[in-house]
């Protein structure tokens, strides 16, 4: 018999077992005299090569797990700090304490290395600093956000240098990523990280997002009452 012959009965033998899967059940002594080639060792049996396969598959399926379990403790408390959040905003009495609170949460609660919250509107008692500043909507300085404030969408990754600059000004440099919330009628609000994998495209977003709608939501309550500009 030659190899092509070798190669055939072996095909087809391997075709024949995969459509009788019970074969070993009828003949179990085959199960334990059957070797399978190992590339890191010896060979084995075939039920020690079962077992070792089933005990590989239990591992990943338990690194999925902790995982999971990790994803799901990370969000749950992304949740609860996003309830503080918008309790914290709706509990502030003025304009100006509305927007240092979200400023402070950004920076405390969530991490945020370099805040910054740019307001289309004058709030009172908010004077420009280096982590505000007031600049009218249609102002041709915010020209390279105008795709960002009709999505609306948050924008996660390294932004765009003249984005950058407007943002963090001197201290750009610093910033090796951002979520940039794009709050039509009401500003922009940034959060700066040293670190380029902080943010980054394509993560979800659902809490920036649900973050920025509750900051607009709080200061449209004052709109009325005169204290933006």
């Amino acid at each position: 018999m030659n190899d092509n012959e070798e190669k055939l009965g072996a095909h087809e033998v391997a075709a024949w077992l995969r459509r009788h899967p019970n074969f070993l059940k009828q003949f179990p002594d085959l199960g334990l005299t059957l070797v399978v080639p190992r590339d890191d060792g010896p060979a084995a049996s075939l039920a020690s090569y079962q077992l070792e396969v089933l005990r590989d598959k239990n591992r990943e399926l338990n690194r999925r797990l902790q995982e999971l379990f990790g994803n799901a403790q990370e969000n749950e408390r992304l949740a609860v700090r996003t309830h503080q959040l918008t309790l914290a905003l709706m509990n502030q009495e003025s304009a100006g304490d509305t927007v240092r609170s979200m400023a402070a949460s950004l920076t405390e609660d969530f991490q945020g290395d370099l805040v910054r919250v740019v307001m289309f509107h004058v709030i009172d008692g908010l004077e420009w600093s280096d982590w505000f500043r007031v600049i009218p909507e249609n102002d041709r300085s915010l020209d390279p956000f105008r795709d960002a404030l009709t999505d609306a969408e948050p924008l996660c990754g390294r932004l765009n240098p003249d984005k950058n600059a407007l943002l963090y000004g001197p201290r750009a440099e610093e910033v090796q990523s951002s979520a940039l919330l794009s709050l039509p009628g009401v500003g922009l609000v940034a959060i700066g990280s040293h670190d380029p994998n902080r943010f980054f495209p394509g993560m979800g977003t659902l809490f920036l997002r649900m973050m920025g709608e509750s900051f607009a939501a709080a200061m449209t309550r004052f709109r009325d009452h005169g204290e933006e500009k």
